[in-house]
Order: structure tokens, then C-alpha cells, then sequence
């Protein structure tokens, strides 16, 4: 299949076709073609940001989650607003300049302690990008609050907040929910959510976790529901897979193998071909690992994610990596790219000889 033209679609059967039958070189080739007519420099880029919960207490318990305690639990926590933005404050002295800020369906967290939660940051950390708060999160907000996510979602740009990270989108299809996250927002509400939010001016990404219950058709979906969306808002900066990891999630019965490296590089090629109309398309090296995140390079991606100074979920499963700046930019060069470091707009912030 010869790559189209960017801004040209391709439609349900070819994008399956793409994912399931192309040949893995084949498919890397027209993914890197496509994305240097979207982004001609050589440049590729990270960000340093830091990832604390403010709490691990949630009511809607998704089978793929170890993070998640009930309230009484041994090991449940909520945060202070001042123990969060102190280690938000640690995390920016060590270069951080974006705090993503998530926790889960807390039944005693209200708007005003999101607001708290904020207001501290700010005041602690006044340079540092807050990027809170999942698409599922601010819908349960509305409904603990008896209110519009509209209400909710103006209430947080009247905060400053102008970006939201596209967590919780799991699988964008029912048929995956319903047995992943039946507790949580459905696909349509997901979409609407991230519809609203764009409109009313706050940009977001996009996120995909496969490797678990669905079928490449499940993914293809997944893939032109956000495209569609992308055309209606162009609200969405970048879109970012990651892989299933078994732990101790009750998933883990379901599928206790990683999802293979070969299925990443295929997802992202494939995202980049379908996914005409999104800027970015990041690779990772901290979701899958180095060799298939900077593989992943040379098959559409033009963001290697970040340095990730503090993150608990994937950690709860017994997964844990770290890596420097400089192991970053050395990953960068040797793909054969220049690096450079980027805020959660994707604007840059410093380019890296």
C-alpha cells in the first residue's frame, strides 16, 4: 500500500490492512515518509515532567489497575495540598516543567480541593505547566458536584489551566470497556468530554493502552474515532500508546504477557499513517523500552516522551525505570535525529547539538 498524501484518509479496511498484514519494514517506511512531510526538521523531542497522584483511593476499580485502593485499605492515601506541591517543588528543582496531575473517582475529593491542589502548585511552583485532571476524572467531578463537566471544565481555566493529558481512554470501544473499566466513562462520553474541552480552548492529548482484550479492529476504531474528532475540534497535540503491563491488576489472569515490541512499532506506524491530521505521535521509552521506543523513531514518531522524575502506577505493577537527559538525548542522536527538549504544547524550549 503506497502512503497517501498527508491530510488524506485512510479509511477503515486500509488502516486495518496497515495494522495486521503490512509488512513490518514496509509499514516503517511509509510511517517515517509521512512524517516528515508533516514535520521536515530532524528534530526530535522530550519533555521533562513529573507524574504524583494525589490520591490512590477509587470507587471505579478498572480490571487493568494495581494502582487503585478502597479507602480503608492498608497503603490508601490522599495528599495534602502542601505535600503535593512540596513534591512537585522537588521534582521542578530537578529540571521538571510539566506536573501531570491525576488520582482517581475519590468520593471526598471535591472541585475545591482540585482548586486547592492548584492554587498550591502555583503558588510553590509558579513556573511549572499544570496538566490536570483525566477526561473521566472531570466527569466525575460533575457528578459529585451536581453540575455540568462544562461548569467544571471553565472553573479550570478560570485556574489557568489550558491543557488536560487524555488518560482513561483505555480502548475507545464499549465492547473493550464494559470488561476493562465498566465502571468509568463510556467511549462516547470520553469523546464528548474531549470535544467540549477543545472547544472551550484547552488542548489535549490523546492515549491509547493496548496489549490486553482487544482485536486490531478494536484498535483501528479506537484510531478514527480520535481522527474524526481531530477534524471537528483540532484540539488534540499528540497521541501517545502504551502496552498493557501484567502485575498485580486482576487483568493479569486475562493476558500475563507483555504485548510484544514488534505490535508497538506497529501501532505507532500505524497511528501515523491514519492519524493524518495529529501533529505529534509520541514514542516511549519508559512504556515499552529503549530499543523499541527509539525504533519507533524510524516509524512515524517524532516525540520520545519524557523524564519521567515521578510516577506510581505502572510502579504498583512492578514496573519501574528511570533515565537521564543525557541517555535520552544519546537515544535521540543515535536513531539519527538532533534532540530537543519541549514544554506540553510542543513548543521547544531547548535544542541539544
Amino acid at each position: 500500500m503506497k502512503p497517501k498524501k498527508a491530510g488524506l484518509r485512510y479509511n477503515f479496511n486500509e488502516s486495518l490492512e496497515l495494522l495486521s498484514k503490512s509488512p513490518l519494514g514496509e509499514l516503517m517506511k511509509l510511517a517515517l515518509e509521512m512524517r516528515l512531510k508533516l514535520h521536515p526538521h530532524n528534530l526530535v523531542t522530550f519533555v521533562c515532567d513529573t507524574n504524583p497522584n494525589y490520591t490512590n483511593v477509587c470507587s471505579t476499580k478498572c480490571t487493568f489497575c494495581a494502582f487503585h485502593r478502597d479507602e480503608d485499605d492498608k497503603g490508601a492515601f490522599t495528599l495534602s495540598p502542601e505535600k503535593l506541591a512540596n513534591q512537585v517543588r522537588a521534582a521542578e528543582k530537578k529540571g521538571a516543567t510539566t506536573v501531570l496531575l491525576q488520582g482517581g473517582h475519590n468520593s471526598d475529593i471535591k472541585l475545591k480541593n482540585w482548586i486547592e491542589y492548584i492554587q498550591t502548585i502555583r503558588s510553590l511552583c509558579p513556573d511549572i505547566h499544570i496538566h490536570p485532571f483525566s477526561p473521566s476524572e472531570v466527569i466525575d467531578m460533575a457528578e459529585k458536584e451536581s453540575t455540568s463537566t462544562k461548569t467544571i471544565l471553565k472553573t479550570l481555566i478560570k485556574e489557568g489551566i489550558k491543557t488536560m493529558p487524555g488518560g482513561g481512554a483505555e480502548i475507545l470501544t464499549d465492547r473493550v470497556r464494559s470488561k476493562l473499566s465498566k465502571d468509568k466513562c463510556t467511549s462516547q462520553e470520553w469523546l464528548d468530554l474531549m470535544e467540549e474541552a477543545h472547544n472551550l480552548g484547552i488542548k489535549t492529548t490523546a492515549t491509547m493502552m493496548y496489549g490486553h482484550i482487544e482485536k486490531d479492529e478494536d484498535i483501528i476504531e479506537h484510531l478514527i474515532k480520535l481522527r474524526d474528532l481531530q477534524e471537528k475540534t483540532g484540539g488534540f497535540t499528540s497521541f501517545i500508546p502504551w502496552s498493557f503491563k501484567p502485575g498485580k491488576s486482576p487483568l493479569t489472569d486475562q493476558c500475563s504477557e507483555v504485548a510484544h515490541p514488534v505490535k508497538y512499532l506497529r501501532i505507532i506506524a500505524t497511528a501515523r499513517l491514519v492519524l493524518h491530521n495529529f501533529s505529534n505521535i509520541q514514542s516511549s521509552w519508559f512504556s515499552e523500552n529503549e530499543r523499541a521506543g527509539t525504533l519507533a523513531l524510524l516509524g512515524g514518531a517524532n516525540d520520545l516522551g519524557g523524564i519521567l522524575l515521578e510516577e506510581n502506577v505502572l510502579a504498583e505493577t512492578g514496573y519501574k525505570k528511570s533515565i537521564t537527559i543525557k541517555r535520552l538525548i544519546t537515544m535521540i542522536k543515535n536513531a539519527g535525529f538532533k534532540a530537543a527538549r519541549r514544554d506540553s504544547n510542543y513548543e521547544i524550549i531547548e535544542k541539544f547539538k
